[in-house]
């Protein structure tokens, strides 16, 4: 019992002090930067797991080093800390790719980096409990209300289709077939030959009723061998 008391008082004086309280804040900085990096690696998407781990911590750390550099020193608390917010501003700025016609993407990606950045601030800033809901309420919004705009049929998504057939004219006429019925067309489209059929892939821009409908017509077209949705082009 002595042994169990005397090492939990010794984890609290450590804590309390002012290196212990340090190390605390960034690995609270670390844990909920991952937490919500591991979200986005999940979903494929460049700021992943490292990626927001690094920012949540590095601002952290940068929120200590402005407060106690200041102290040392005898200077403004919030200088270094305030220069966070453009920085992160050029880190957000290369999430974003405007490079699929009117379509942007990596919005969520550059937004979540910001908000990562204020969760990471926080912490350095010793609100422990403002980082911790703050870091749930993230989560929420990015598992929860992605799923309700496709169920809500708001989101517009580019999907990737691959579809087979005995020549790349009667493939093409049966996709562009399907693709009329939605007002659509085909973007970034590959073909590949082989000895039993033709391979075509394609992407397409529409919401979740619309890619519904263009797999359906598709799949019931006696001109293709067959005919499946690879997926989401980039996930926010």
């Amino acid at each position: 019992m002595l042994g169990a008391q005397s090492t939990s008082e010794m984890l609290h004086n450590f804590i309390t002090s002012p290196v212990g309280s340090s190390i605390a804040r960034l690995i609270l900085a670390a844990v909920l930067g991952g937490t919500i990096g591991l979200e986005r690696e999940f979903k494929h998407r460049p700021a992943g797991l490292r990626t927001n781990l690094f920012i949540c911590f590095g601002s952290a750390m940068f929120t200590l080093l402005s407060d106690q550099l200041a102290v040392e020193h005898i200077g403004d608390h919030t200088r270094i800390a305030a220069q966070i917010i453009p920085g992160i501003g050029f880190i957000g700025a290369g999430a974003i790719l405007h490079n699929r016609g009117d379509l942007v993407t990596g919005i969520t990606s550059a937004a979540t980096i910001f908000v990562v950045a204020s969760v990471g601030m926080a912490v350095g800033g010793g609100l422990y409990w403002t980082s911790i809901f703050a870091t749930l309420l993230i989560l929420f919004c990015l598992f929860l209300l992605g799923k309700a705009e496709q169920s809500l049929n708001v989101k517009l998504l580019v999907h990737t289709y691959e579809v087979t057939g005995q020549s790349q004219e009667v493939i093409t006429e049966e996709v562009n077939r399907a693709l009329e019925a939605v007002h659509s067309i085909m973007q970034n489209v590959h073909v590949a030959i082989t000895k039993q059929h033709v391979r075509l892939q394609f992407e397409m821009e529409g919401k979740r009723k619309e890619h519904e409908v263009v797999l359906h017509a598709l799949k019931q077209s006696p001109a293709l061998a067959s005919a499946m949705d690879l997926g989401p082009v980039q996930w926010e």
